[in-house]
């Protein structure tokens, strides 16, 4: 197939997942990258994309081979959008978007949080606006260089308009599943994404921080305390590994060498994975926290239950924001279990 004859995909968000997801996607696809100004010269400076992944696969995309744009009229011409914006910006982009698509194109949200594709779909009546999941971590070690970090298979809401894109997903060795329950897989993916605020306090790798049985109590007692929130909002979250969400914290809390038999049957992660959380810090960035952490608040103060672990996971993250500390697993545990118990 020629490339003039290939499907355009503008992936709207030039941060890890948007660079990464371009990367990959490239060969099948004309692919049109959109983001901030300082980024996107960044990637030109860099000479294009890079990317790997946990298997050994890497290759370098040359600028010629992508669009790099910052304005989203670069998006008008796109039989698909991919929406990887951080949540905060989710509004404002979906307005810029209901003035360029074309009508009928689908547009898939690959963010964090329980209520982007909402936001989404509210902007953009003439759409399939589909909620989507990105499971596995990827590190943008530097401008323009993208690690995938741990495994999983890419996952988005069930739409015929999507059929013509999922074979070109597949091609690209992003295997992507449609699924009829993407609120409950949303609702997994945050259960799992409540590490992301224990990993940029601990500042040091994914693989490291879950060795750690005291990281991993941290851990659970947030998990616990989300699963509870999760029963009073009736929410029941998919399984995405081979444990049952509910199993979770038990596994955690497990001794050192027992975790890590059974973890590495769960989930594949190589030694520099961290998680976009830290990423953030790292770059002087504000955090998701306040979808993540910050949605387990939500929901209980919604349901009047508590929820004090995820509020000082998420007040310490925006401390952090402010002034960089790194935590050692017992001090954060003697934290969080105190208040838990205030």
């Amino acid at each position: 197939m020629s490339a003039h004859a290939l499907p355009r995909i503008a992936i709207y968000g030039a941060g890890s997942v948007g660079g990464y997801l371009g990367a990959r996607l490239h060969e099948n696809a004309r692919i049109t990258c959109i983001g901030r100004r300082r980024v996107i010269d960044a990637w030109r400076i860099h000479g294009g994309l890079d990317w790997s992944d946990l298997q050994g696969g890497h290759e370098h995309v040359a600028t010629r081979d992508l669009e790099l744009q910052v304005n989203p009229f670069a998006a008008a011409k796109a039989h698909l959008v991919l929406v990887t914006v951080k949540s905060s910006a989710t509004e404002t982009v979906a307005q810029e978007l209901a003035g360029v698509l074309a009508p009928g194109v689908p547009v898939v949200s690959f963010q964090n949080g329980l209520h982007n594709a909402a936001i989404l779909r509210e902007a953009l009546p003439g759409h399939p606006v589909l909620a989507g999941m990105v499971p596995f971590n990827v590190l943008q070690r530097v401008p323009g260089d993208f690690h995938q970090g741990s495994g999983g298979e890419l996952m988005v809401e069930a739409h015929e308009s999507l059929a013509a894109f999922l074979p070109i997903f597949e091609a690209s060795g992003l295997p992507m599943q449609a699924r009829h329950d993407m609120p409950a897989v949303l609702a997994a993916k945050l259960l799992l994404n409540l590490n992301n605020a224990l990993n940029a306090l601990a500042d040091v790798p994914l693989k490291e921080e879950l060795s750690q049985r005291d990281w991993r109590r941290c851990l659970a007692l947030a998990q616990r305390e989300a699963l509870d929130v999760f029963a009073a909002a009736d929410i029941q979250p998919a399984k995405l590994t081979p444990l049952p969400p509910q199993w979770l914290p038990r596994v955690l809390e497990m001794p050192d060498a027992w975790f890590r038999r059974l973890a590495s049957r769960l989930l594949a992660i190589d030694p520099v994975a961290r998680s976009s959380m830290w990423e953030d810090l790292e770059r002087g960035r504000p955090t998701e926290v306040d979808v993540i952490n910050g949605e387990v608040v939500r929901l209980a103060g919604e349901h009047r239950v508590p929820a004090p672990v995820n509020a000082r996971l998420a007040a310490l993250v925006h401390e952090a924001e402010q002034s960089r500390r790194a935590w050692n697993a017992q001090e954060l545990l003697a934290d969080l279990q105190h208040a838990s118990a205030a």
